[in-house]
């Protein structure tokens, strides 16, 4: 199950990201929906997709603002993604009595229905090019701190003015959103409006040993044998459920072997086009650090977890999520150790850099790019460690310093905002800062000390973060104090916050607000000396080499994956792996066979209603399958589609061979892993009853 890119957690600047590479192959790329690959398409399967083929798929599918994608699956709303894409609001609406990760959920009827406290969903209704007046906002500016302010402050009044006409447009006040998106590392921008929808529903979850079944082990390997799917329902705005002709028509006999397949989904970030000095970073620097936050955490979470059921329940989405970027992370690492990738990557470096050097104008005009890269990522080296460390990793004292700031920036004028903060971005923010969803005690005391100690370990004691929170103290006894004497658990009290403005901020008592308060310069001069010396520079070094490339190469690429909408196809087929070959789909008969191997021992253990489903199952129909789609982290719950543009497949991991996937794709080896449309339909109706679910889906209700 494929996470996001930790970079991003990082804050490191996106302008990190290089265009695409210059040969590409057939069935690789990420492609954006106004550049699909229609010549290697045509050239390899002999398949156009219509433009209208295009717009019913990107219409179809949705982005969830918990990390994943989804689509759209009968014309009422029904929306398909994986369990793993749910966890965090099965999580959220689970209590100690009702464990719906445990056992499961399934609303036979509508009004069962679970109301998901903070999911919100997106669907890109429309892209536009803005790259002449994104870049034109900083021209003529030589001062590379004031340039990227131009920029940022020309991007935040595009996306005003685009969110303000659409609501205009349809007559309501919200419901829509605007991103202006960079591709090829500023070589293009791109406007993507969305409408938003925030009535989301849980509809059916099998339990969680169902869907990800073989855990950890088993996670990022092929065979599988998940049902990793859960269903929601969209409602509309008069809280009826969403009508609507843009959903995936269901295939009954699912994906075939050899057959061509489409992946519609939302990749997190890939680093495939970073110059050889930022992979270099991530190797030696970058990549070891989160490493060791991952497993410290993990041997954390994990000892808690040891101490009951109830703090089982409470860590186990925490520790689930934390040793799947673990594992990613080691994967990563074993792609950067490899010479023959390296050796790929300075290649084609090598060959762009040779071809801008041959035409004397591109080189006057670009051909510093590469070293000026290099030159700031020296600057982000001394970074690392405080970015890193330098958290509390509490949910109570991150809402406490986004209400803090949020007050401040609000007052500004938009451009002059943190991008967090800008107009475009309130409505979602504000959905969720006012989150109904429970927040445990228990959770909060242990990771925030945990954080605190593990920062003063690697910063010392004397770091100024951890003394604006401290003043000090104890690490525990600070830390019971603020989270019990705290009340931003409860919603109301963080509304009255946000509505009482910067003077009930300012004399509010609380005290996690007061420790935010304490914080916040400390946060806002990192984060400015991030952007004026770094970002900065690699922003307009990232453009130079983005209009480097297309004069080179022009546009028969992929820019790198930015969790914006994306078209990937590939075909259904096995792999050789391990001495053996891999088969294209595995079978009920695969799930039981495992679980008997491993004497139905945990985490290969059947739940109770896959033993009692034995005699009921047709164990020959398939259950998981790959194929040669290109995806990473954000790709979960992506729909696959044949070339009917019918649901034949649900993505939720990749094999063990496309770690490497972050910075090169290997079509001989990576594959996606999908759970099987026809696999679906068999467990809702044998193993769940859930016939009527199953008849909505398939178009027989």
């Amino acid at each position: 199950m494929r996470t996001r890119n930790f970079r991003t957690l990082l804050l490191l600047p996106a302008a990190l990201l290089l265009a695409a590479s210059p040969v590409i192959h057939a069935e690789e790329g990420m492609w954006t929906f106004d550049n699909p690959p229609l010549k290697l398409l045509k050239a390899k399967y002999n398949f156009t997709p219509t433009q209208a083929w295009l717009d019913h798929l990107r219409l179809s599918s949705v982005r969830l603002n918990d990390g994943g994608s989804g689509s759209f699956v009968s014309s009422d709303g029904l929306l398909l993604t994986n369990h793993h894409v749910a966890r965090g609001q099965l999580q959220k609406n689970s209590t100690a009595e009702h464990d719906y990760l445990l056992n499961g959920f399934y609303a036979a009827t509508a009004d069962q229905e679970m109301k998901s406290p903070d999911l919100e969903i997106n669907v890109l209704i429309a892209m536009q090019d803005v790259t002449a007046r994104v870049q034109g906002a900083a021209k003529g500016i030589t001062d590379e701190a004031k340039a990227l302010k131009a920029r940022d402050a020309e991007i935040a009044a595009i996306t005003k003015e685009s969110t303000e006409a659409l609501n205009k447009a349809h007559n309501v006040k919200t419901g829509y959103r605007s991103d202006v998106v960079g591709f090829y590392q500023g070589g293009e921008y791109w406007l993507y409006q969305y409408k938003v929808y925030t009535d989301v529903r849980l509809v059916f979850a099998p339990e969680q040993q169902a869907a990800f079944y073989g855990g950890d082990p088993d996670n990022f390997t092929y065979p599988r044998y998940d049902l990793d799917m859960a269903l929601f329902r969209v409602y509309d705005d008069n809280s009826k459920p969403l009508h609507t002709d843009n959903f995936l028509k269901w295939s009954a006999k699912g994906a075939a072997p050899g057959e061509l397949v489409f992946i519609s989904g939302h990749p997190g970030s890939t680093e495939r086009d970073d110059t050889v000095a930022q992979l270099l970073i991530q190797r030696d620097m970058i990549g070891p650090a989160v490493t060791e936050y991952l497993q410290h955490r993990i041997a954390t979470a994990q000892a808690f977890a040891a101490q009951g059921p109830e703090q089982a329940r409470l860590v186990g989405s925490l520790i689930f999520g934390l040793q799947n970027s673990l594992k990613v992370y080691i994967g990563r690492k074993e792609a950067l150790a490899d010479p023959a990738i390296l050796a790929k990557k300075e290649a084609e470096e090598a060959d762009f850099r040779a071809k801008v050097a041959a035409n004397p104008e591109w080189q006057k005009a670009y051909g510093d790019a590469w070293d000026t890269i290099a030159r700031a990522e020296e600057k982000v080296k001394p970074e690392i460690k405080g970015q890193l460390f330098r958290r509390a990793d509490s949910q109570l004292f991150g809402l406490a310093l986004t209400i803090v700031q949020y007050v401040a920036e609000i007052k500004k004028p938009d451009g002059e905002r943190l991008p967090q903060f800008h107009d475009a971005a309130l409505d979602t923010l504000n959905y969720r800062l006012k989150s109904p969803a429970k927040i445990p005690v228990a959770t909060e005391k242990l990771y925030m000390a945990d954080a605190i100690k593990l920062g003063q370990a690697k910063l010392g004691k004397d770091d100024a973060y951890f003394q604006a929170i401290l003043q000090g103290g104890d690490v525990d006894t600070v830390v019971n104090s603020l989270v019990d004497g705290t009340k931003l658990a409860d919603p109301a009290v963080r509304k009255a916050l946000l509505d009482g403005g910067e003077a009930a901020v300012a004399a509010s008592t609380d005290p996690m607000i007061v420790a935010a308060r304490r914080v916040d310069p400390i946060v806002r001069e990192t984060n400015r000396r991030m952007r004026d010396t770094i970002a900065s520079v690699l922003t307009p070094a990232g453009e130079k080499l983005g209009k480097a490339r297309f004069l080179v190469y022009g546009k028969d690429a992929y820019p790198d994956a930015t969790f914006t909408l994306r078209l990937s196809y590939g075909t259904v087929t096995g792999y050789p792996y391990n001495g053996t070959i891999a088969p294209p789909f595995t079978t009920f008969y695969g799930l039981y066979d495992r679980a008997a191997s491993f004497s139905n021992k945990p985490p290969f253990d059947l739940t109770p209603k896959e033993a009692a489903g034995l005699n009921k199952l047709d164990l020959s129909t398939p259950l998981d399958f790959v194929c040669t789609g290109d995806i990473i982290g954000g790709n979960s719950g992506s729909p696959v589609v044949n070339r009917d543009g019918e649901l034949v497949g649900l993505i939720f991991d990749g094999n063990i061979e496309s770690m490497a996937g972050d910075f090169v794709y290997d079509g001989t080896k990576n594959r996606a892993v999908a759970v099987h449309s026809s696999g679906m339909i068999e467990g809702l109706r044998k193993l769940y009853g859930a016939g009527a679910l199953a008849d909505e889906l398939e178009g027989k209700k």
